[in-house]
């Protein structure tokens, strides 16, 4: 079990290469929260994950986009947990009593995604923010504006107080759980987009856990806007993995369509329309 705070986790260098591949060695309990029914496994590297499962309802383009918003999460300061690429066996599948959970383990056959399992965290409810007798500190004031900025421009729709996909570890907070960003990609299926609607398309704040910390975005740009740029998207896109990069139309290679990708987010950068509170 990975028991140990990471080191480097919110390092601002994005891995080389793909992620590693490791073997799922045995399945040991759902999560029930949420509709995809990820669960806890055990795998061959001796670590635990939280398993995200390709058979699941929302399909393989969820898994790029944790992927993806994950690196990007690490590029802008921010923590989350470690991920892995989890090769699942149909013989896990066997030993699973529950008719629901050996469904999604035999249509998940092959390559999964797993995310460090952070043993002891909790779910973020607003405490954090009033860490001092004076209230919010500077450092919590950033730190919740650089999520606020990740968020609006993967145009994550999930990060309200319903839902906050947020763990606090080791007194730190973490982003997690990024499946309901980068939702153009959901409108593939007749062919690739134009990546100019989604550079423009602005993002609500209102419903954001962290939306009371706003008024910081325009300091925590000035900061990322030195190390996020075009230049580095490549290197985020190669981390996820061929298998789930399923062609569509006019992008019929994983080359492609980690370019198409790249393409959208380049435009992203490109504007701040979608920033709350800056000029078009």
């Amino acid at each position: 079990m990975s028991t140990d705070h990471p080191s480097g986790a919110a390092d601002r260098a994005v891995d080389d290469g793909p992620l590693s591949t490791v073997a799922v060695t045995r399945y040991v309990t759902p999560l029930r929260e949420g509709g995809s029914l990820p669960g806890i496994v055990e795998a061959d590297d001796l670590g635990t994950y939280v398993c995200k499962f390709r058979g699941a309802g929302q399909g393989v383009r969820v898994l790029v986009a944790e992927v993806v918003v994950a690196e990007l999460a690490r590029l802008v300061g921010l923590r989350t947990p470690r991920l892995v690429a989890l090769e699942l066996d149909a013989e896990i599948a066997r030993y699973e009593a529950d008719e629901e959970v050996q469904d999604l383990l035999v249509a998940s056959v092959g390559l999964n995604l797993g995310v460090d399992f952070l043993p002891g965290s909790f779910g973020y409810d607003g405490e954090r923010a009033a860490t001092t007798p004076g209230g919010v500190t500077a450092a919590v004031a950033e730190e919740a504006a650089r999520v606020l900025w990740l968020d609006a421009f993967c145009a994550n729709v999930d990060r309200s107080w319903r839902n906050p996909n947020l763990l606090v570890w080791h007194d730190d907070l973490w982003v997690i759980d990024h499946g309901a960003s980068l939702y153009f990609h959901h409108a593939w299926s007749g062919g690739v987009t134009d990546p100019a609607r989604f550079a423009a398309q602005r993002w609500d704040v209102s419903d954001h856990v962290l939306g009371a910390h706003v008024g910081g975005l325009g300091a925590v740009d000035a900061a990322i806007s030195d190390v996020l740029t075009p230049e580095v998207l490549p290197g985020v896109l190669e981390r996820v993995p061929d298998a789930w990069l399923q062609p569509v139309p006019g992008a019929e290679t994983p080359a492609a369509l980690r370019a198409a990708y790249v393409a959208f987010l380049t435009a992203r950068l490109g504007t701040r329309q979608w920033l709350p509170g800056a000029d078009a």
